[in-house]
């Protein structure tokens, strides 16, 4: 699916791959391989961002993915995030959507929101909670609507 079909159609919490339908190198070619994963991985869709202007400029829509944390000791020192264009030339597909009853953590309300982590449960969210520091959170749960919603549309994961 498109870009666009993401923005428009994925919930905040999916598991979604993207790809340049190019073929995987062989293991032996380490740069060439390191360059398709770049353009062929996968995240967590955590932020959507309507279009928006900065001084002069318009920034069209898009959609932040959560690639992966890198640190040791339980200590996260980079988050990898990947921020796609609606107008991406690559192919992306949902892969896993968020379960019902689960709790989605924001870091603030709000559009500009992004997702910090989703837990199983209210409770699992709000001991979450405690251990990080985001004063302004806000949990929202996945609702039998937006799982009904989906299935009934047609956008069931594969």
């Amino acid at each position: 699916m498109s870009a666009s079909l993401i923005y428009d159609l994925a919930p905040i919490g999916a598991i979604v791959t993207w790809s340049d339908g190019t073929p995987r190198p062989p293991e032996r070619h380490r740069r060439k391989l390191a360059a398709w994963e770049n353009r062929n991985s996968k995240g967590r869709l955590i932020r959507k961002q309507g279009k928006r202007g900065i001084g002069n400029a318009c920034l069209s829509p898009d959609f932040t993915l959560h690639e992966g944390d890198f640190g040791t000791n339980s200590v996260i020192t980079i988050r990898n995030h990947r921020t796609f264009s609606l107008d991406s030339s690559l192919t992306f597909k949902v892969i896993a959507r968020p379960q019902l009853g689960y709790i989605r953590v924001f870091d603030r309300a709000g559009d500009n929101a992004e997702l910090v982590h989703l837990a199983a449960n209210r409770q699992a969210a709000e001991e979450w909670l405690t251990r990080h520091s985001y004063p302004n959170a806000v949990l929202e749960e996945v609702t039998a609507d937006e799982v009904a919603a989906a299935h009934v549309e047609g956008r069931v994961a594969a």
